[in-house]
């Protein structure tokens, strides 16, 4: 979240009027369990530090993108062995049927950026995760 301020506090003076702030967070530490730290709570901070920066940025736009698992090499490398297993995981749980790829991240941010109307919202994009517990 700090990240996420220094760079807000940085582009105020610099994205034009109707432009976008896109920050990117994610869904996983909604649930808190041992050995997450802090992360639960920046998570679940972000939604309102976004509407937050919304109101005070206007007439730039801000919203935030939170991502459940998406299958990248960073995934492949955080999971090693496990990777494969979580994947088979994924599909047979999500509602859509299939993991997350970067395409479908980049598809939802391309919207958010070109839909005008839109500012001070999170958006979820974790294949049905949440429903599924």
């Amino acid at each position: 979240m700090v990240l996420a301020l220094e760079v807000a506090r940085h582009c105020a003076g610099t994205v034009r009027p109707g432009g976008t702030l896109l920050l990117l967070g994610g869904t996983g530490a909604r649930r808190i369990r041992a050995a997450l730290g802090v992360a639960p709570a920046v998570t679940a901070a972000m939604p309102a530090f976004t509407a937050s920066l919304a109101l005070e940025l206007a007439p730039v736009r801000v919203n935030l993108v939170a991502a459940g698992f998406v299958d990248t090499p960073l995934s492949a490398r955080l999971l090693g062995d496990a990777l494969d297993a979580r994947r088979e995981e994924l599909r047979a749980t999500l509602p859509i049927g299939r993991v997350v790829v970067p395409e479908d991240v980049a598809a939802l941010a391309v919207h958010i950026m070109t839909n005008t109307a839109l500012t001070g919202a999170t958006y979820d994009i974790d294949g049905g995760r949440q429903l599924v517990g």
